[in-house]
C-alpha cells in the first residue's frame, strides 16, 4: 500500500481554517449561556463534558488541516460539511441534557467519520496508521455520546461523562507516535484559537450590557471588562516566540506527543478559564455596581485563576521557566470573590484586570525576572 500524494504542508493557517473557527465562537457562546444560566454545579460539570468532548474533535480537525492540504475541492467541501457538524452540535449544546442529547449525537458521529475519512484520503501513510489506531476510539466515543443522549437522564449524565473522559486517555492506550506536526502552522492555528475564544468573552460585554443605560458607570465596567481580556491575551502571547522556538527544538519524534500536552490538555483548561470569565462578566456588567452573586465571582475569580495556572503548564511543556509571578497572581486572584460578593462585580472585574497587568509588567515576557 503507498502513501497518497501530499502536497508541502503550509506553515501558514489558511482562509478556510479561520473561516472554520467561526464556528467554534458560536460554540464558546453556547457554552458560556449553559454555566452563565446553570447557577450550580450541575451546569458547570455539564459544560465540563461538552467542551471535552468538542475540543477533543475540534482540536482533532486542527491537527487534520495540519496534515492535508486545505486547497483541494473534495477536502474543503467536507471540511465544511465538519463546519457544519460542529454548528449543530453547538445548537444543541444548551439543552443537550434536556432534549437535544440525540442531535447533539447524530452531528457529533457526523464529525467523527467526515474527520477519519479526512485523513485516510490525505494524510501520509504514517498517519493514516495513527489515526487508525485512534479513530475507533473516536468512534465508540460518538455511539456512546448518541446512546447517552436517547436514553436521558442520568444515564446519559454517565455515559456522556465516560466518553469525555476515554477519550483523553485514548493516547495512553495508543500513542500520538506517528502523526506529523508542522511546528509554525500548529502554533498559530491554536494561537487564533484562543483569540477566537476572547473575542467571545468581549462579545458578552455587549450583550450584558444591552438595555441598560450608555452612562458613565456603564462604560467604566465595559472598558474593565475589556482591559482584563486584554490582559488574558497579553499573557498568552507575550512570548508565542519563545513556545515556538522550544516547540521547534524538540527532536520530530517527540513533537505530536508534546503538541498533545500542550495544544490538548493545557488548552482545554485554557477554553474552559475563558468561559467560566465570560459567564461572570455576562453577569457581572448588567448590574455593575451591585454585589455579585457568589457564583459569578467565584467563576470570575477561579476561571482567571485557572488561565494562568493552564497557560504556565502549557509554556512548561515547551521548557519555558515558570513564572512565579504569574503563580502568585493565580492565586491573588482566587482572593477577589470577596471583592465581588462584598462589594460590586465592577471592583472584582477591575481588580482582576490590575492583577494581571501588575503580573505582566513586574514578571516579564518569559520565565523570571530580571535580577
Amino acid at each position: 500500500m503507498s502513501s497518497p500524494p501530499v502536497a508541502p504542508r503550509s506553515v501558514r493557517v489558511s482562509s478556510l481554517e479561520l473561516f472554520f473557527d467561526l464556528v467554534f465562537v458560536f460554540t464558546i457562546t453556547q457554552l458560556t449561556d449553559v454555566l452563565a444560566e446553570g447557577h450550580d454545579f450541575q451546569a458547570l460539570s455539564r459544560v465540563v463534558v461538552m467542551l471535552l468532548l468538542i475540543w477533543w474533535m475540534y482540536d482533532g480537525y486542527a491537527w487534520l488541516t495540519n496534515a492535508i492540504t486545505t486547497d483541494r475541492l473534495r477536502f474543503r467541501l467536507l471540511l465544511v460539511g465538519g463546519m457544519g457538524g460542529f454548528l449543530i452540535i453547538a445548537l444543541a449544546a444548551p439543552h443537550a441534557y434536556e432534549g437535544d442529547g440525540v442531535v447533539f449525537g447524530l452531528a457529533y458521529l457526523a464529525v467523527v467519520v467526515l474527520h477519519a475519512g479526512m485523513y485516510a484520503r490525505g494524510a501520509t501513510l504514517a498517519e493514516m496508521r495513527a489515526i487508525l489506531r485512534i479513530a475507533p476510539f473516536n468512534l465508540l466515543a460518538a455511539i456512546i455520546v448518541l446512546a447517552g443522549g436517547a436514553l436521558e437522564g442520568d444515564a446519559q449524565t454517565i455515559l456522556w461523562a465516560l466518553a469525555g473522559v476515554m477519550l483523553w486517555l485514548t493516547p495512553r492506550f495508543t500513542s500520538v507516535e506517528g502523526f506529523v506536526v508542522g511546528v509554525s502552522h500548529f502554533v498559530e492555528r491554536h494561537g487564533l484559537v484562543v483569540i477566537v475564544a476572547l473575542g467571545e468573552s468581549i462579545v458578552v460585554i455587549g450583550v450584558g450590557a444591552e438595555g441598560l443605560k450608555l452612562d458613565a458607570g456603564l462604560v467604566l465596567v465595559a472598558l474593565l471588562g475589556l482591559a482584563l481580556n486584554a490582559a488574558l491575551w497579553w499573557v498568552y502571547f507575550s512570548d508565542e516566540t519563545a513556545v515556538e522556538e522550544g516547540f521547534e527544538a524538540a527532536p520530530p519524534e517527540r513533537r505530536a506527543q508534546l503538541a498533545l500536552t500542550a495544544f490538548g490538555y493545557w488548552h482545554f483548561g485554557i477554553l474552559l478559564a475563558v468561559i467560566a470569565i465570560a459567564a461572570g462578566l455576562k453577569k457581572a456588567v448588567g448590574h455593575p455596581y451591585d454585589p455579585l452573586e457568589e457564583w459569578i465571582a467565584i467563576g470570575l475569580a477561579l476561571g482567571t485563576a485557572l488561565y494562568l495556572f493552564c497557560d504556565l503548564g502549557f509554556r512548561r511543556t515547551f521548557g519555558i521557566p515558570g513564572n512565579r509571578v504569574r503563580a502568585a497572581a493565580g492565586v491573588v486572584s482566587i482572593a477577589t470573590v470577596f471583592l465581588g460578593t462584598e462589594v460590586a462585580g465592577v471592583a472584582q472585574v477591575g481588580a482582576l484586570a490590575a492583577i494581571l497587568t501588575v503580573a505582566l509588567v513586574v514578571g516579564g515576557t518569559a520565565g523570571e525576572p530580571p535580577g
